[in-house]
């Protein structure tokens, strides 16, 4: 099987053009590429595949092995690689994933995209179409929920994917591996759920650790930061437009007021090509 692998802000996947490779057990080949000592080593596996409702598909799956809905990071390498391999020449192009279908404008130079801007749709607040359990319909701002034995105040999010967002004085002192799986297993969450751990640093700027369903802690979450930003404005904490500092590196979001629609612009690379 040949595959490409990329990073977007350090948020790595091995790439397959799933048009001319054929792959039986797809979840399986996940859990074994991803593998960081015996595979290639990534937060999961990406299939890029033909599409009958957009330019392309993106079939995404988790590091062990389960179906992810979207992936901001893994969308914008998307882009790259059928821009760079030539599979195409549109300046936007769509790509689906499981069933939605985004726009993606392309920031290249010399013939190869160095980053891109997607608009990730509208965010979904509703709790029940999160979806996450709660005691009211509506929104979850500052809602508490108890995880490990501590209480937080989660602001919940969905990007295609459910977000629970908590606010910390600092991101560095969370105890990620033992707060992560806490949420992510927990009874509220019926699909699990990605949680962003954030500190605001002023009202343009916050900093993010996000645990992933099914991949644990990875250095960027693009779908988490856009939902970040979201729970921000929400919760008063900042402007519309947020540089938002990740461990693998920096992602721009903007929550546009007039069309309701969350804008992320972020870097695509490729790392290297082989033969698996």
């Amino acid at each position: 099987m040949k595959f490409t692998k990329m990073q977007g802000c350090g948020n790595d996947y091995v790439y397959v053009d799933g048009g001319r490779e054929e792959v039986s057990d797809k979840a399986a080949m996940a859990v074994m590429v991803s593998d960081r000592h015996f595979g290639i080593g990534s937060d999961g596996l990406i299939f890029i595949n033909p599409s009958d409702k957009a330019d392309f598909e993106m079939e995404m799956y988790n590091a062990d092995g389960s179906r992810g809905r979207m992936c901001g990071n893994g969308i914008r390498c998307v882009a790259k690689y059928v821009y760079d391999h030539k599979l195409t020449d549109k300046n936007p192009l769509t790509v689906e994933s499981f069933g939605s279908v985004k726009t993606l404008y392309l920031e290249t130079k010399n013939g190869l995209v160095e980053r891109v801007r997607v608009n990730m749709g509208e965010p979904e607040l509703e709790a029940e179409k999160i979806p996450v359990k709660a005691e009211k319909k509506g929104r979850l701002i500052n809602d508490k929920i108890s995880a490990g034995g501590k209480e937080y105040l989660m602001t919940c999010v969905s990007m295609g994917n459910p977000h629970a967002v908590v606010y910390v004085d600092d991101v560095n002192a969370v105890d990620i591996e033992k707060t992560g799986p806490c949420f992510e297993k927990h009874e509220r969450f019926p699909e699990s759920v990605n949680t962003e751990f954030v500190q605001v640093v002023n009202r343009s700027k916050v900093k993010m650790r996000v645990w992933e369903r099914g991949s644990g802690e990875t250095l960027a979450c693009g779908t988490g930061a856009c939902a970040t930003v979201v729970a921000s404005v929400l919760n008063g904490l900042t402007d519309r437009k947020v540089k938002v500092e990740l461990t693998g590196g920096e992602l721009e979001i903007e929550w546009n007021e007039e069309d309701n629609c969350v804008y992320m612009t972020g870097p695509a690379v490729e790392v290297f090509s082989g033969e698996i």
